[in-house]
């Protein structure tokens, strides 16, 4: 979710700050009293000048107090960080966070906040049998979230510019994933998601609100529904969160339902999500991915809410949802179906020791493409939107990456900042 995005941020202004810092093999002075507090190395919790960027809801400005809480090994186990920000957009607001990490195997975080206007969000997440190596995994969540900064331009791959709309979305739901582990490498999923969506009027100055372009489409979006899914995952990669080799593949079926009996089903889907890194040397990673996903119910596209279309656009690859195409902004283009393929070059060129713990900075070249069509028999391989850019990474042994991509599309330059990696 985009609140995570300005964490992510302070982790690369992290590494901008502590490049100047002699490093461990010197033998500075130890620092003292507000001195300790200034030098990354050993400041226990620093206020770090927040910056967000995000290509719809703008240039969020801040403060953001990081506290890591790190074992004898150095490992982040915890993170707690509270803001203050400003959107030109949204005005003033507060968010706080708490990422947690036992262990390896076991992970949750909450996440809340609000602005003075429009927005506010809510994310708590909790996940055990990270590691595949017991008979069972589980992982539960619950989301509450408002937004005043998603577009929406129609369906189709060609969908022009002009069409932009913007809208208010508000959602809500819980989710519930249980993996039956055969070993460490094979699982057999399940997974049940019951959301409620609204569509409000659109608040954004310059922009023409959703309901005066795609009035009908509003209608349609505004849903509640049961999502059901099965799924398959093969998975060899050396690390869940950093990984430098492996392969993992997902494929999955599912359909959903409203919650209102009388209405039936409204869609159903499948797809299969692949991900390939090969290690070239010791600080150099190759890494492609791919997805492509179908909705082949025979219901009209028109009557599928178009927050479930197939998509493409943003920074971020979610399994059987979004995918990535970095010189847009998210789900930049939507239909029935989609293919998304990319390739990333990522390369660890230095790493320091910053609060507390030891961060590695990464710069990543990468190609996005992709595609969204509404025939099942269309070439997925034709008429793909191509982006070029490159980025940084700042990477937080053993669970956090933060990153910044800067990527070019035929609409002009994006720039984005999150947590993990875009796949």
């Amino acid at each position: 979710m985009k609140l995570r995005y300005s964490l992510a941020f302070v982790l690369v202004l992290a590494c901008a700050r502590a490049a100047a810092d002699p490093g461990p093999d010197s033998e500075p002075s130890p620092a003292t009293g507000l001195a300790r507090w200034l030098n990354p190395a050993t400041a226990p919790f620093i206020p770090v000048p927040e910056i967000d960027l995000d290509p719809y809801s703008g240039t969020t400005l801040g403060v953001i107090g990081v506290l890591l809480l790190t074992n004898e090994d150095h490992e982040i186990r915890k993170i707690v960080a509270p803001d203050i920000i400003h959107n030109p957009n949204f005005g003033s607001g507060i968010r706080g966070r708490i990422f947690a990490y036992p262990s390896d195997n076991t992970q949750w975080s909450i996440v809340g906040g609000a602005k003075e206007r429009i927005e506010s969000e809510f994310d708590a997440e909790y996940a055990a049998g990270l590691l595949r190596q017991d008979p069972w995994s589980f992982s539960a969540s619950a989301v509450y979230d408002r937004s005043g900064s998603p577009r929406f331009f129609g369906v189709g791959n060609n969908t022009p510019l002009s069409d932009q709309t913007n809208y208010i979305y508000e959602q809500r739901f819980v989710a519930m994933t249980l993996g039956r582990n055969f070993n460490p490498q094979w699982q057999l999923g399940y997974t049940a998601k019951a959301r409620s969506v609204d569509i409000l009027p659109g608040r954004l100055p310059g922009i023409v609100s959703i309901q005066e372009l795609f009035p009908t489409v509003v209608v349609r979006a505004e849903r509640r529904e049961i999502l059901n899914r099965l799924f398959v995952a093969y998975d060899t990669r050396d690390d869940r969160n950093v990984p430098t080799r492996g392969t993992r593949w997902l494929l999955y079926v599912g359909a959903a339902s409203s919650a209102h009996l009388v209405q039936g089903d409204l869609y159903s889907e499948a797809g299969i999500d692949g991900r390939y890194l090969l290690p070239l040397g010791s600080n150099s990673t190759l890494v492609m991915h791919t997805a492509l996903r179908y909705m082949p119910h025979t219901a009209h596209t028109r009557d599928i809410p178009f927050w479930a279309l197939s998509s493409i656009g943003g920074d971020r690859s979610i399994d059987g949802g979004e995918q990535p195409l970095r010189g847009f902004g998210a789900a930049r283009f939507c239909d029935r179906n989609s293919f998304s393929a990319s390739l990333e070059y990522r390369r660890r060129i230095t790493s320091f020791d910053a609060f507390s713990t030891r961060v590695a900075l990464e710069l990543a070249p990468f190609v996005d493409s992709g595609r969204v069509f509404s025939s099942a028999g269309a070439n997925p391989l034709s008429r793909l939107h191509v982006v070029e850019g490159a980025g940084i990474r700042a990477i937080a042994s053993p669970f956090v990456v933060g990153y910044l991509d800067v990527g070019h599309g035929s609409e002009g330059t994006v720039v984005f900042t999150g947590i993990n990696y875009p796949f």
